[in-house]
């Protein structure tokens, strides 16, 4: 069905006059209430113009010279007509094509401009290098990475399902990101949340080009990316305790207990400690010192009070020559180096949980402040979470706790009820 609201109207642009006194015949197209607008290429006079019937007419002032013959009128008005048909053509061809039809794409259509193929790894590329370029303010390597890992897939997938090495930024459908999703799970055998984190980069570019009016639908729209609740793991009070009285004979492994430690008592990520310098620590509100930085990932302020065992902990680095040379608060070496020696901590502790520095983030929401009363709220302005709900998280993970502890207790009583009931049927 054609659309309705297509108007056609031709008008004289009286602000750009000829020297012969004609004016130039503008084609205006409304869709919508969107114009467009085409030159004719014909000037005409503004007296033998009729805004009204559309068309020339013979000039009747007296006085007056005619500028137009009447062969030149008869022949102007009949080319309009042809316009006007053009115009209705048009709008059938891209309807046939399936094209959106705008005063935009009528009048491109009409001009014979091609509309600029927008290709979605071209595109996926430049948001890529984008970050390559940002990355320091604003975004990290780890970011970049996670999204080249995320373009590779996309290529991977183009091969495998449409066997093309690109595709039209405006072929992209809700189809399109479903089959993405099960191409992941079934081909790559992607976990249901790194699945999610994939998808979920590559709705952000497409929602980016959808601001930019490069789709006129957003394939996401219907679709809700999908996560499983994962247990995040912490330290217990026993752990953290075994890890600290835990001899250690290799000087490297004291060095990432003490890191690791620290991030107990900070809750502060890797690249946060990595990242810290002596001017991160000043005196707070209660004239003890705090850590007052700003998280690399989320970019929002953390202001955490210094507990003893990280004052002591950075009492103890405070003269380290790395600390002195690097102008940083810790000595901090590679995330993989820390993971792989922690492996090694955690099997001379008799740990039996994966230990990595995320741990330790986890262990400090958990078991050093919430379990110790610490209010919820003062726990995420710590973390430097922008949402409740993901504090609320670790609030979930201590109900658990809780629950097996009162499980316990129950079986206390229940043991203390059935010994009663022996004595009295004793009796």
């Amino acid at each position: 069905m054609l659309n309705r609201t297509l108007a056609v109207l031709f008008i004289l642009k009286k602000s750009k006059p000829q020297t012969n006194g004609t004016y130039p015949l503008y084609m205006r197209l409304t869709i919508d209430g969107k114009r467009a607008e085409i030159t004719t290429k014909r000037f005409v006079d503004a007296d033998s113009w009729d805004a009204k019937s559309q068309k020339l007419i013979p000039k009747t002032s007296l006085g007056k010279k005619a500028i137009h013959s009447s062969e030149e009128i008869k022949s102007i008005n009949e080319y309009l007509k042809t316009l006007d048909r053009q115009v209705y053509d048009a709008q059938k061809d891209l309807l046939n094509a399936g094209k959106k039809i705008t005063a935009e794409t009528l009048k491109n259509k009409l001009t014979g401009v091609e509309e600029k193929q927008r290709m979605l790894l071209q595109i996926v590329e430049q948001h890529n290098n984008d970050i390559k370029t940002l990355i320091g303010k604003g975004y990290t390597k780890a970011t970049w990475t996670k999204y080249c890992t995320t373009k590779n897939h996309i290529t991977e997938f183009l091969k495998w399902k449409y066997r093309i090495s690109d595709i039209n930024l405006k072929e992209l459908n809700y189809e399109f990101v479903t089959d993405f999703e099960f191409y992941l799970k079934s081909e790559k055998s992607i976990d249901v949340n790194t699945n999610a984190k994939y998808i979920k980069n590559l709705k952000k570019i497409v929602t980016e080009c959808v601001a930019k009016n490069w789709l006129d639908k957003d394939p996401f729209m219907a679709y809700k990316v999908k996560r499983k609740q994962t247990e995040r793991q912490y330290l217990t009070e026993a752990e953290i305790q075994a890890i600290e009285e835990k001899e250690l004979e290799i000087e490297r492994l004291v060095h990432i207990r003490d890191l690791f430690l620290f991030s107990c008592y900070t809750g502060l990520s890797y690249t946060d400690v990595y990242n810290l310098t002596p001017n991160n620590v000043s005196l707070g509100i209660d004239g003890e010192r705090w850590i007052f930085t700003h998280r690399q990932k989320t970019e929002t302020a953390s202001r955490i009070p210094l507990l003893p065992p990280a004052l002591a902990i950075l009492e103890k680095y405070s003269s380290d020559p790395k600390v002195v040379n690097s102008g940083k608060l810790l000595p901090v070496p590679s995330n993989q180096k820390v993971n792989a020696y922690l492996k090694e901590i955690a099997t001379l502790c008799k740990i039996t949980k994966e230990l990595t520095f995320h741990v330790a983030r986890h262990t400090f929401a958990t078991t050093i402040t919430l379990t110790n009363g610490v209010p919820i709220e003062s726990v995420s302005k710590m973390l430097g979470h922008k949402k409740m709900q993901t504090t609320q998280h670790y609030a979930k993970i201590l109900d658990k706790r809780v629950s097996q502890d009162m499980q316990a207790l129950r079986s206390k009583f229940t043991n203390k009820k059935d010994e009663g009931n022996k004595k009295i049927s004793a009796v």
